[in-house]
């Protein structure tokens, strides 16, 4: 009798003519279907929006910074898809990495082993904060999020988790439960006891939320992402050491603003901070194998896992699967070698001139504000009569309509995507990949000028799109 090993198994049944999954194939033939299988199967009302805005243009293929809709357009991706994309989407290094992990038939998942790609990711992003000591993995930042929460209590033995208004901090429930935005915790309800809301960039409430010694952690962005809201120089040094002076955990949510996105690898290194438990995702990713990561010092990591009975307290299934780590590691050696962090600051500092110098000459632009390629250009009410009557017609209607008012003719007429920075929000936000050079910086400066030259036109082009999409947003309201 012949025994036939795994792997001349494997390989006589490809050999047998098994069919080949093509992917590619499978999207060119469907691809015209994407909004009718999306209505009946996924997110309708999210098609509805899409159609709405006129977002309906089917893109088909990114590369780096750049778009391709199915009729060839190119555009301008600022969006970066939240800021995952950090070094561009589709990056050859990227996808070497992983079809390497795929071709080596590694050991993945064993469960009852520990994995050599996680330890070399770890190493690498704990030499990036040397005053941290342990990694946790998990899927996402939302789950990163959670994992925090978990480390802080267990840690501190307390139960009150502290975070800001106008916060983001993921959707799930925990993480729900520390968002500064009501309309994502509406109709969820009740969610994780023992959560207080602050004010950001306020010393004294946290001062006050801290001083009755039972909260385990402060939850802060170094800069918030739902409106890009920056905090005073010394705020977060000084918060930090507030927490310390309480016992409390003072805990960075860096899932936005981590890897270059500010022009440092971390946002914190700005404001000279350390902080105990340092949240990293998104650009983490590469944008292919989701990953999150939660950096931590080595007597809070002990706290949960304590004993060996307790080894496996806290975990996640896929967290250290070897495609998001390898996909980890691949990010990171691209930003070294193509000096994304660098290049992050000084466009950033160049996109910031600009466009402050444009707050100077357009009385709708209200402030210009961020760090690195994390940048946000605030709307306010004219000071003109006529601009001033349009504007007021818009937000009756709906707080930030206005933003949309840019936004959709960037897209439209000049083939830059992005988008505002939250909901009834007056700020738009840019996000670009770290590799956008100065061709682009021009594309963008020269498209965001002219439309916001054209939105000062009262009545115009601009202003008659204002009156459709109040049109639409009433209806929304009524029905």
């Amino acid at each position: 009798m012949t025994f036939m090993t795994p792997r001349d198994d494997r390989e006589q049944t490809q050999a047998g003519g098994a069919p080949n999954f093509d992917l590619a194939s499978l999207y060119a033939e469907r691809e015209s279907e994407r909004f009718a299988l999306h209505a009946q199967h996924l997110n309708e009302m999210w098609v509805r929006v899409l159609k709405t805005i006129g977002y309906d243009v089917g893109f088909v293929r990114g590369a780096g910074q750049y778009l391709y809709d199915r009729k060839g357009a190119r555009y301008l991706d600022l969006l970066s898809g939240w800021g995952v994309f950090a070094i561009g989407r589709n990056h050859p290094a990227l996808r070497e990495a992983l079809m390497s992990v795929l071709g080596a038939e590694l050991p993945n998942l064993v469960q009852l082993d520990v994995s050599v790609p996680a330890a070399l990711l770890a190493e690498r992003l704990l030499s990036f904060a040397p005053y941290m000591e342990k990694v946790f993995f998990a899927n996402s930042g939302a789950e990163a999020v959670e994992a925090a929460i978990k480390f802080a209590r267990a840690a501190t033995g307390r139960a009150g988790i502290l975070h800001c208004a106008h916060s983001f901090h993921g959707l799930t429930y925990g993480a729900l439960s520390l968002n500064g935005d009501e309309i994502f915790k509406k109709g969820f309800g009740p969610l994780l006891p023992d959560t207080r809301e602050i004010p950001f960039d306020d010393l004294a409430a946290l001062e006050e939320a801290l001083r009755h010694r039972d909260v385990a952690a402060f939850f802060v962005e170094p800069i918030q992402g739902k409106g890009v809201n920056m905090p005073a120089q010394d705020y977060l040094a000084q918060a930090a050491a507030l927490c310390r002076k309480y016992g409390t955990l003072f805990v960075a949510d860096e899932i936005q603003t981590g890897l270059g996105r500010t022009g440092k690898f971390f946002a914190v290194e700005h404001y000279g901070v350390e902080p105990d438990l340092l949240l990293v995702a998104k650009a983490l990713s590469g944008g292919h194998v989701p990953v999150g990561a939660v950096l931590t010092r080595k007597w809070i990591f002990d706290k949960m896992f304590d004993r060996m009975d307790r080894a496996v307290v806290h975990g996640s299934t896929f967290g250290k699967n070897d495609l998001a780590m390898a996909a980890g590691l691949a990010t990171l050696e691209v930003m070294a070698s193509e000096k994304l962090v660098e290049n992050s600051a000084a466009r950033g500092e160049r996109l910031l001139a600009c466009f402050r110098a444009m707050a100077e000459r357009y009385e709708l632009v209200a402030d210009v504000r961020g760090k690195g390629l994390m940048i946000g250009i605030e709307f306010g009410e004219p000071r003109s009569l006529k601009l001033k009557a349009a504007w007021n017609l818009l937000e009756t209607v709906n707080s930030g309509l206005f933003c949309q008012l840019i936004s959709i003719p960037l897209f439209e007429q000049h083939k830059v995507l992005t988008q505002v920075a939250g909901h009834g929000n007056h700020t738009i936000k840019l996000l670009p990949p770290l590799t956008i050079d100065d061709f682009d910086c021009d594309w963008i400066e020269r498209s965001f000028d002219k439309v916001i030259a054209e939105a000062h036109h009262a009545p115009g082009a601009v202003w008659s799109l204002g009156k459709t999409l109040a049109g639409h947003a009433l209806k929304a309201k009524l029905g």
